[in-house]
């Protein structure tokens, strides 16, 4: 994997604004459980970005797992490269909770197509560890027009993907 060979102060792909090693590294490296369900889906995040597959298919919940999972999250992890992530709610998922639930967006790229994920991801808390669930998918986030564009591009939405085309 790509983290044990990283500077350390390299910032986390999660958005957390914290380094790598201080944030989803230790998850990813089996040294610590996610705290949290926000925790654990940052994490899985990172993984992606990571193509780190066997941490992707430990934190899916067992009953999720299918004869194709690795190959399906395999071609996911190898097609798509993933550019930012915005956590937008969460309920419960606490530390104490047994479940929780994570709203979120995240950028990505697949060839020359920028798109976004817009997701509300169910997590399931079972001896001391979470788990991904599902995620319900949900519409793209649009902006208002003279608000951002949600690809960060730094433009205006209506000067970038609000564009009539």
């Amino acid at each position: 994997m790509l983290i044990s060979g990283d500077r350390p102060s390299r910032l986390c792909p999660c958005g957390s604004q914290k380094p790598l090693a201080q944030c989803c590294a230790p998850y990813l490296q089996g040294q610590l459980a996610a705290p949290t369900a926000e925790a654990l889906m940052r994490s899985r995040y990172t993984a992606y970005c990571f193509r780190d597959v066997d941490y992707l298919l430990k934190t899916e919940y067992p009953s999720r797992h299918t004869a194709d999972s690795r190959q399906l999250i395999t071609a996911t992890a190898n097609s798509v490269s993933w550019l930012s992530l915005t956590v937008l709610a969460t309920a419960a998922g606490r530390p104490q909770d047994e479940t929780g639930m994570v709203e979120f967006v995240a950028v990505y790229q697949e060839g020359k197509i920028m798109g976004q994920l817009h997701e509300r991801s169910q997590f399931i808390k079972e001896k001391g560890r979470w788990f991904y669930l599902e995620g319900d998918i949900l519409p793209p986030l649009q902006p208002k027009k003279n608000e951002p564009c949600w690809c960060n591009s730094g433009k205006k939405f209506k000067q970038c993907h609000g564009k009539k085309r």
